[in-house]
């Protein structure tokens, strides 16, 4: 595997994943790139499967790391590789970010300065600014600060990072630039494509219910369709069994009886015995009986009967009837 150089191992990596899946990937690549690999491509007949494989590890492996560097930095990064894969391991792979020139992700000064400081320097900027600085910070952290925010200004900031679907790279510098002095006094040493409905759902599955509630009631009157796919995103049907015991049962007996088998059908045995723990023998004799008949459904029938009770669930939680867990909550008093 070593001897083989960055273009060589891309074009084996390409031709493993496929036409359709590499031609999109080509498309992101510089141009000057994509002719060696191109040429590599053309001039490789055959993959034997062990050094396909090889390749595959190693991506796979790079990858991880480079997320992981990019959530908590090179150290973090070392301790969850050896864990994983062994000192050796982690050290090839350490090693090869390095060789390749890792690039920091933008706004790493950041991610690395103090929550309460950089609440308050941001608290000044354009909400469109704090929107794609909170975008690339980590979603814990993220919520924290906008938690601190004014509400109003929470409301704003919340409804561009739903709403960015992609920032140029020029405007990425220029911003970094212009905001790097003001955070630079508050960084600790020690311690593309960007947004969308998914950043906004990550950041608030951290936040506290106050502040999901505030962003939330306040979006659904700006912009309802982003407020509907933000809150679909921020409880799916799987997560049903994170719920306490009493809790599912209040849901289920808010459920519709055809929902309930309809969702039942698309989910995992596991899923199943959740919820058929959670009700009578005979109302589990009547489910499993029914999706034993049950012909085949499609699939957007399926997901909108676990959607509508997902909504349940959402609208017992606001009433505060249940629990859903989640990031930076107040105690709960027994």
């Amino acid at each position: 595997m070593d001897s083989l150089d960055g273009a060589k191992k891309a074009a084996v990596l390409l031709i493993s994943l496929g036409a359709e899946t590499s031609s999109k990937i080509m498309k992101l690549l510089p141009d000057n790139f994509i002719q060696k690999v191109s040429y590599e491509i053309a001039n490789t007949d055959f993959v034997n499967p062990e050094q396909r494989d090889n390749v595959l590890e190693e991506f796979v492996n790079t990858a991880k790391a480079r997320q992981y560097v990019l959530d908590g930095g090179i150290d973090y990064a070392r301790d969850l590789l050896r864990q994983a894969l062994g000192p050796q391991k982690a050290k090839e792979i350490i090693d090869l970010l390095n060789q390749i020139q890792f690039r920091e992700r933008p706004f790493q000064i950041a991610r690395k300065a103090d929550t309460l400081q950089l609440a308050n320097v941001l608290v000044d900027e354009h909400p469109q600014t704090v929107a794609m600085i909170m975008c690339y910070i980590q979603p814990e952290k993220a919520a924290d600060i906008l938690s601190q925010f004014p509400n109003d200004f929470q409301v704003d900031v919340a409804e561009r990072i739903g709403t960015i679907t992609s920032v140029s790279p020029l405007v990425i510098e220029k911003i970094e630039k212009v905001i790097e002095n003001k955070f630079s006094n508050f960084v600790d040493d020690k311690s593309e494509s960007i947004g969308g409905v998914h950043s906004l759902v990550k950041i608030l599955n951290s936040a506290s219910r106050s502040t999901e509630k505030n962003i939330l009631s306040d979006l659904e009157k700006r912009q309802p369709e982003l407020s509907n796919e933000v809150k679909a995103g921020l409880f799916t049907f799987e997560d049903i069994t994170t719920l306490e015991k009493l809790d599912v049962q209040k849901v289920l007996r808010d459920v519709q009886n055809d929902d309930l088998v309809l969702a039942l059908k698309g989910t995992t045995d596991a899923i199943k015995d959740f919820i058929f723990e959670n009700l009578s023998a005979r109302a589990v004799d009547n489910l499993k009986e029914q999706l034993e008949f049950m012909g085949p459904t499609r699939l957007s029938a399926v997901e909108e009967a676990q959607q509508r009770i997902v909504g349940v669930i959402r609208k017992l939680d606001e009433s505060g009837e249940i629990y859903i867990e989640r990031g930076d909550q107040d105690e709960v008093i027994q």
